[in-house]
């Protein structure tokens, strides 16, 4: 997984019917774009460093969202 700031990170819920979160990224800390992520989560403002796991993907600033 590789982003860069201002992509937006998405965690899908693993639960059917769970909620997905996204929120922007504000900073990149790994290299080449790899994590850790610094994000701003839309749901409620919050700011917070996040290594992504296996149910996050990264949407590219500029492209359309994943079709499911």
């Amino acid at each position: 997984m590789k982003a860069s700031v201002g992509d937006r990170l998405i965690v899908h819920s693993t639960h059917v019917d769970g909620p997905v979160r996204d929120g922007e990224i504000l900073e990149v800390h790994g290299p080449d774009g790899l994590p850790p992520y610094v994000v701003q989560w839309a749901d409620d403002g919050h700011t917070t460093l996040v290594f992504p796991g296996p149910d996050a993907t990264v949407e590219q600033l500029g492209s359309s969202p994943p079709v499911p």
